[in-house]
């Protein structure tokens, strides 16, 4: 069983950067698929970035390519999301989560994640 917990977000400005972290805890952590999510409340939880196993491989939705930028240290089992140039349109909670599978290596769909942590507010003022 892992335990992430995220940490990290704010208050900013538009224009501004933060950087995300999210420790996990009670697994192997190099085992797991890691991704980034976000959810404004009414709305339905979206993609924002997701890393492999080992780091090679990671890919981001469309809205955040350029901007946000995720990675990981397996060493200190914890996985990042740098966000650059922030926008009022970033404004949300930011979820970490774990995929266990070993059938994919990087994955943008929710549901394929096993272990969700408690999730960090970003707020973006204009």
């Amino acid at each position: 069983q892992v335990q992430l917990v995220e940490s990290g977000g704010g208050l900013v400005q538009a224009g501004d950067s933060l950087r995300l972290s999210c420790a996990a805890s009670g697994g192997t952590f190099s085992r797991y698929v890691t991704g980034w999510f976000r959810q404004v409340p009414g709305k339905e939880r979206e993609f924002v970035a997701t890393i492999s196993r080992t780091g090679g491989s990671t890919h981001y939705a469309g809205s955040v390519e350029g901007r946000f930028t995720i990675s990981r240290d397996n060493a200190k089992n914890t996985v990042y999301l740098q966000m650059n140039n922030l926008k009022p349109e970033d404004t949300a909670v930011y979820y970490c989560a774990a995929d266990r599978s070993a059938s994919w290596s990087i994955s943008s769909y929710g549901t394929t994640y096993d272990y969700w942590g408690q999730g960090t507010q970003v707020t973006v003022s204009t």
